[in-house]
């Protein structure tokens, strides 16, 4: 993976990963492109989404591995802002009950028992995408406020 640092203002990728964040999965059917948002966990240096029954992403991803992922940390009240934007390619992969409840747990805290009923009981029905990024860029967009 090469990490692209082009503002000089940059950021740990492996410590704001660990955040749970939102990502914008961003896949292409025939030639428009289409965004999910999704929840992501990072292990081995790869993205892992949960693809679900009612989701169209995993289909787009079969036909066309390419696929962009944008993910943002932004504070309006002190001025963070921070993005990463990987490009490469995605595969779906059999449903690994593991990974997913790692992947929600981060989301939703360790207590199963708390967490919405939609996630407790995943199974094989779902999909795991595999998301391995060629490129990331890594940007420290963050702006002072200025105290009146």
């Amino acid at each position: 993976m090469d990490i692209i640092r082009d503002t000089g203002r940059s950021f740990d990728l492996e410590t704001f990963l660990l955040k749970p964040l939102v990502a914008h999965l961003s896949t292409v059917d025939i030639d428009v492109p289409k965004d999910s948002p999704v929840w992501f966990y990072w292990q081995d240096k790869k993205i892992w989404i949960i693809g679900t029954e009612s989701d169209t992403f995993p289909k787009r991803i079969h036909q066309n591995p390419n696929c962009a992922i944008g993910i943002v940390d932004f504070n309006i009240e002190t001025g963070l802002f921070l993005h990463a934007g990987f490009r490469g390619k995605a595969t779906v992969k059999s449903f690994n009950k593991k990974i997913a409840n790692q992947l929600i747990s981060r989301y939703l805290g360790k207590d199963e028992e708390r967490w919405d009923p939609r996630f407790k009981n995943l199974d094989d029905k779902n999909v795991l995408i595999s998301f391995i990024p060629d490129t990331v860029v890594v940007r420290d967009q963050s702006y002072t406020l200025n105290e009146n």
